[in-house]
């Protein structure tokens, strides 16, 4: 896989998973000394030659070959919480297509300390260089894991004492008002139609943001990081 953008391509240099890095001419030195201090092949292109190769202009000088990023397991996912000595607190993704807005939550979840992020294999977008760019290199951290039944997941994990929170805008239960300690799991439904009604019946409780303004709905990623930055406020 081609993968493109600073931080991702310093994080899969980190993580030994880079066999050659392409860099734009005229890319500062300072960053070209920092790809150089990892010892990887460098070869340098026209600008224009990594446009083609991205099907972007978005990729910051620099693009990296890279193996495919895998999928990881619920299990590694609860085995970090364990692992950290913390309650679960996991994310899962109910109809998110949009690889800018998966990239976007799985950053807001990594940075807000969440365990992983788990969506369903036919309602999501792939894991993709996109996903990767958009994400800032949070993927070599962070486990995004598939899962054929998402409410069939959302039983089980409810069965290990996690307590599941849909976000949805009509709900009566103010955010801030939730008390989020113990196991979570916050459940983001897909832009425009929210949370599938079997997936929303799943939930413990359904919590709403509240808004001031004329537009009455946020970007799926926006609201899945306040909802994280929420649920962490007084988490131990």
């Amino acid at each position: 896989m081609l993968l493109y953008g600073r931080n991702p391509v310093l994080e899969a240099l980190q993580d030994g998973r880079v066999s050659e890095v392409l860099v734009a001419r005229g890319v500062e030195e300072a960053f070209v000394a920092q790809l150089k201090a990892s010892g990887v092949k460098l070869r340098f292109a026209p600008r224009i030659e990594l446009d083609q190769l991205a099907g972007t202009t978005q990729h910051q000088g620099v693009m990296a070959e890279v193996e495919d990023m895998a999928w990881a397991d619920v299990d590694d996912i609860l085995a970090l919480a364990e692992q950290r000595g913390e309650d679960l607190l996991i994310v899962l993704l109910d109809g998110i297509t949009d690889p800018r807005n998966f990239g976007a939550i799985i950053r807001s979840a990594e940075v807000l300390g969440a365990h992983g992020v788990v969506v369903e294999e036919r309602r999501s977008a792939p894991l993709s260089p996109v996903v990767a760019k958009t994400a800032a290199g949070a993927t070599s951290y962070l486990p995004v894991a598939q899962t054929k039944n998402l409410p069939r997941l959302i039983e089980q994990l409810k069965q290990e004492n996690v307590w599941v929170y849909g976000a949805a805008g009509e709900a009566a239960e103010d955010v801030r008002r939730i008390d989020f300690s113990g196991k979570v799991a916050l459940v983001i439904g897909a832009e425009g139609e929210g949370m599938r009604r079997l997936v929303r019946e799943k939930c413990d409780a359904l919590v709403s943001i509240p808004v001031r303004g004329r537009v009455q709905s946020l970007n799926a990623s926006v609201a899945a990081g306040i909802l994280l930055f929420e649920a962490t406020r007084g988490r131990s």
